[in-house]
């Protein structure tokens, strides 16, 4: 008689790949693709059919169906820092852990938002455009100089901490807001969130979206700003008005903004900043580099063969103990 080959458990990645190097780490597993743009009904679907142990994130958001599709799951693990696109509240109810690739692309964001902030001092887009398109614009335009001005930082972990380097080596002053700071950083002076929006030339975005913060950058917040200041957003969508902010720019308040992030992506030809010209747009790939998906990808799989070593280490404790 043959014996029955035993199946791996299986864990669902939101995406259409994954490092070789996560996938070594995984090897115990059989791993599942859902596709590189999957929606909520087609998870839930790969969900009740593999019953997964654990949810690699990577695009989508995660909302409490899909997490009951599976009375298996254990871990949900974000490929990435921000897990606002998973309902955390609900995942603790149902005893899932939700693990976050911590401070895996801080160097690939950081080094992003310098991109957007010398674009947008530069008019690096624009200028662009001007001379493919024949034009020489040489005795007309004037760039933003950073030196001596001032960078206001909103959120300095390991991301905005980075950002704050650069900032300083440019010969910026550098101010910052961040009410959970632990340690603060020798070029960063924390100050009052009012203080930083109102002091700042360029301000830049680098907290987690939470309830509290949600639409931060506001009508109210814009209008403390300096006039000709810039805005970036590495960070969440989810932080500023999208609408407040187009008014923002229309009348001509703000030089320039840099936005890696939306409240709703991916964006579409009639998105509301289409035709801006100073409003430099990149889709969500301040994290996405080479280095960044070895480490995110690394992480993530790290984080759900922790959680399940000590899910199995507990059940086999309670089995000897009964």
């Amino acid at each position: 008689m043959t014996a029955s080959v035993q199946q791996k458990p299986a864990i669902v990645v939101t995406g259409a790949d994954l490092a070789p190097q996560a996938i070594e780490l995984l090897q115990e597993f059989e791993i599942v693709y859902a596709g590189k743009t999957p929606d909520e009904e087609s998870l839930v679907q790969l969900c009740e059919k593999t019953q997964p142990v654990a949810l690699i994130v990577r695009y989508g958001k995660i909302p409490a169906r899909i997490m009951d599709a599976s009375k298996k799951l254990r871990v949900i693990s974000k490929h990435g820092v921000g897990i606002d696109t998973i309902d955390v509240e609900a995942a603790t109810k149902r005893g899932i852990v939700v693990k976050a690739a911590t401070g895996t692309n801080a160097a690939a964001v950081a080094e992003h938002t310098w991109a957007l902030i010398l674009a947008c001092a530069k008019s690096i887009a624009q200028l662009n455009a001007r001379v493919h398109a024949g034009h020489w614009d040489k005795a007309t335009h004037k760039s933003l100089e950073l030196s001596n001005r001032t960078l206001g930082l909103i959120g300095v972990g390991a991301i905005g901490q980075r950002v704050a380097a650069v900032g300083a080596a440019f010969g910026m002053r550098v101010i910052a807001y961040d009410p959970f700071v632990s340690k603060i950083p020798a070029a960063v002076t924390i100050c009052e969130l009012n203080t930083v929006l109102t002091e700042s030339d360029v301000v830049s975005l680098h907290c987690p979206l939470t309830a509290e913060n949600r639409k931060m950058i506001n009508r109210e917040t814009l209008a403390l700003m300096r006039s000709g200041a810039i805005l970036i957003n590495t960070a969440r969508g989810g932080l500023v008005d999208q609408e407040a902010l187009l008014e923002a720019m229309q009348a001509g308040k703000l030089r320039a903004a840099g936005l890696d992030a939306f409240e709703s992506e991916p964006l579409n030809a009639s998105h509301i900043f289409s035709g801006i010209p100073n409003v430099i747009l990149t889709p969500h790939i301040g994290g996405v580099t080479s280095d960044a998906y070895v480490s995110m990808g690394a992480a993530a799989a790290r984080n759900v063969l922790a959680v399940l070593t000590e899910v199995t280490l507990v059940t086999a404790g309670q089995k000897c103990e009964a």
